[in-house]
């Protein structure tokens, strides 16, 4: 679907990030958590501008015991919105992501299906190439290794709201994976 900004144009796709993200702090249940989320530090936290800072909960660098942080608050009934700076820092976070997020439902005899949106970033090449470290795509990794989380790759921008609404309309918890070398497309 075609969304177009205020001067009639073609919403690019950073644009598209910033109408998903505020529709989603529209919601009662959403909590933003993650690096630079109520400061500024990397390139996300320009497309939560528009979210209340309330529901904005600023943590230090412990990206496992953040995507904990993150479970928990889906277990009590919020839909946290755990924001990951780029894909090479989730990595961090995978022992909580792979052995309780994914695993929830079934540990838990299907009494809980948490339901976390993660959303992360291929790291951008430009201006300047931030090294092996800080770029990779790790999609096919995570989709081969996660049985129930789902894995969205954001890599044309007539799918971005669409699927940050189904992440958080459907069941169960989805990472959304950003391509910020696209922003201006």
């Amino acid at each position: 679907m075609l969304s177009f900004n205020k001067r009639g144009q073609r919403m690019k796709y950073k644009e598209e990030i910033i109408r998903a993200m505020n529709w989603l702090g529209e919601k009662k249940d959403t909590l933003f958590l993650g690096q630079s989320v109520r400061f500024p530090g990397t390139g996300l936290f320009w497309t939560i501008e528009g979210v209340p800072d309330e529901k904005k909960v600023e943590l230090p660098i412990f990206e496992d015991t953040q995507m904990g942080m993150s479970l928990g608050m889906a277990l009590e009934g919020y839909t946290p919105v755990s924001i990951y700076p780029r894909c090479d820092f989730l990595i961090l976070a995978y022992n909580q992501l792979m052995n309780h997020l994914d695993l929830m439902e079934e540990m838990s005899d299907g009494q809980f299906k948490p339901k976390v949106i993660i959303r992360t970033a291929i790291g951008s090449t430009k201006p300047l190439f931030p090294g092996p470290q800080h770029q990779k795509d790790h999609s096919v990794l995570l989709d081969k290794f996660l049985t129930n989380v789902k894995v969205v790759v954001l890599r044309d921008k007539r799918m971005i709201f669409d699927a940050y609404k189904q992440a958080y309309e459907g069941e169960g918890s989805t990472i959304l994976i950003e391509i910020p070398d696209l922003y201006e497309t």
